[in-house]
């Protein structure tokens, strides 16, 4: 178990994505644990899904006051990164910003240029000219590309990125090994799997689903069914986060009298992967008791089974024994109680209106 050396009581704390499914999640968190913390978000509220879900997060972060300074701009302006940095001098940093999804890459390149690698350079710029005691980014399970290998480790090779958005993300974990190594700035880096839960991403497999349903339409399930996905809900990752996120790698020098780049890499994942027909199969089940489809839907004659699409891999399974091992901490959160929060709260947000 390492021993915590960032205390979050009293310090600046800069979240990138602010506004996003995890940022949010992750803000909430910081907010309401540590009574002495301020958070600084930045977000640039893109119109990727749907922005109402973006300020229903907000709204709830604004309840925290002064505690919380909101910012709505991008970080592929290098301007107003480096102001916030001159102004608020955070001490730790958590980039989560990015622009998401597989499939949106393949249409929309740019986007996932500017976001993902121009601001991620801004943000290590930024954390190069300022006192930061910990850097911790968000990278993805998908830079595990097409990897036969399973569960998927930290230590396997992942130079076969599948999409370019999994190619922007490996491109920050070199990124920051780079800086780590040249600048000893702290950095670690956490690769998220599939990400689920209340208020979540509508380009999501588990929120698309139910919009279709709701609708009448048919949903596709890719590769005939047999994906294999490790769903891992966001209250899970958001504990994985602030865990990792008061213990930064330490400082040290090797055996060539040359110093260690201060470097960590985890998966935040449930080791515990769900076939796809199982989970549709437990989220119709929650949908129907929360009430956001009728007693009686015919399930069967909405689904359709599909080949695999480009961008697609058909397992993702973490290896999590590193976050165990340093952390004590590994996700529990069910498929069933996951999703069963979700659709409560989709009832809640869009039934009922």
């Amino acid at each position: 178990m390492v021993t915590y050396n960032v205390n979050l009581n009293d310090k600046v704390v800069l979240v990138t994505g602010a506004a996003g499914f995890i940022g949010a999640n992750l803000v909430k968190r910081l907010l309401s644990d540590f009574e002495s913390i301020k958070v600084i978000g930045i977000d640039s509220l893109t119109d990727y899904y749907d922005v109402r879900l973006k300020y229903e997060r907000l709204e709830e972060l604004y309840a925290y006051g002064n505690r919380l300074v909101f910012v709505k701009d991008s970080i592929a302006d290098k301007q107003t990164v480096d102001s916030l940095f001159a102004e608020y001098k955070p001490q730790v940093v958590v980039n989560l910003a990015a622009q998401a999804g597989v499939r949106y890459s393949i249409t929309n390149p740019d986007a996932y240029i500017e976001s993902n690698l121009i601001g991620f350079y801004n943000i290590l710029e930024a954390c190069r000219h300022h006192e930061v005691e910990h850097l911790v980014y968000a990278s993805s399970s998908s830079v595990y590309g097409s990897n036969k290998k399973v569960p998927y480790s930290t230590d396997d090779k992942v130079d076969s990125p599948v999409s370019l958005y999994a190619a922007t993300k490996k491109s920050n974990e070199l990124m920051a090994h780079a800086y780590s190594k040249l600048y000893s700035i702290p950095s670690t880096g956490l690769r998220f799997f599939t990400v689920y839960g209340p208020c979540g991403r509508p380009d999501m497999a588990y929120f698309g689903f139910t919009d279709k349903l709701l609708k009448g339409e048919k949903i596709r399930i890719f590769n005939y069914g047999n994906c294999k996905r490790d769903f891992t809900y966001v209250d899970d990752i958001v504990e994985g986060v602030v865990r990792v996120m008061q213990h930064a790698p330490e400082k040290k020098i090797g055996e060539d009298g040359l110093p260690i780049p201060p470097y960590k890499i985890y998966n935040i994942g449930n080791n515990s992967p769900e076939n796809l027909l199982d989970f549709v199969q437990i989220l119709q089940e929650e949908l129907l008791a929360a009430g956001v489809l009728p007693a009686g839907y015919d399930f069967e004659a909405h689904k359709e089974l599909v080949p695999m699409q480009p961008g697609d891999v058909p397992v993702t399974f973490a290896d999590t024994s590193a976050l165990e091992q340093d952390f004590g901490f590994k996700p529990h959160t069910s498929l069933c109680e996951g999703l069963r929060k979700f659709a409560i709260w989709y009832k809640r947000f869009y039934s009922d209106k």
